[in-house]
């Protein structure tokens, strides 16, 4: 039987090997969006305090709204992959679709081009595989935020549920989690 002075020495030593880097967390990639939120804002109240020192212009009424749609989709750009899995990257540029381009009920595509989820996840997905995975994490995320409902399907709970662009696009926020821990 070994006995010490010092119990100390007996335990064995803390390993000091660095651990591979793993994929960030919910809260890691949360953090990271917060703070580019909070430079765009900033950024923006820049520009709004740089706008209002400038003289006020007018605008005609009937050719705003094209002349702004005109001037987001010069600026926008795909919403980068936060997600290594293809149907986790398939339901988060889905969403990012909804928001840039818009959200419709009723068909898959809109005569001003707007998507529904189901609309959105088929023309971001890059593959069948992708496609199908994706739609899967986004039924188990309907389930789970909805579990009274009997039979739900993507499009019904588009069609019927959800009331605007912004709650489709949390929801496919919602399923591009579940998929990425799923590793799908």
């Amino acid at each position: 039987m070994h006995t010490t002075d010092h119990p100390a020495l007996d335990r064995e030593q803390p390993d000091t090997t660095t651990p591979p880097a793993a994929p960030l967390g919910l809260d890691a990639r949360l953090a990271a969006r917060d703070a580019d939120m909070t430079v765009r804002l900033e950024q923006a109240l820049l520009g709004l305090a740089v706008d209002a020192d400038q003289p006020e212009t007018t605008v005609d009424p009937d050719t705003l709204s094209t002349a702004v749609l005109a001037d987001y989709a010069a600026r926008s750009r795909p919403a980068p992959d936060l997600y290594p899995t293809p149907a986790a990257a398939t339901l988060q540029r889905a969403a990012h679709r909804l928001l840039t381009h818009g959200w419709c009920r009723g068909a898959t595509r809109s005569e001003t081009g707007a998507m529904c989820m189901y609309g959105a996840i088929r023309a971001e997905a890059p593959g069948p595989d992708a496609e199908r995975d994706a739609l899967h994490a986004l039924l188990h995320a309907i389930r789970r935020r909805w579990p009274h409902l009997d039979d739900p399907t993507v499009p019904s709970t588009n069609d019927q549920i959800l009331q605007d662009g912004r709650s489709a696009a949390r929801l496919l926020g919602e399923a591009a989690d579940l998929a990425h821990a799923h590793y799908l």
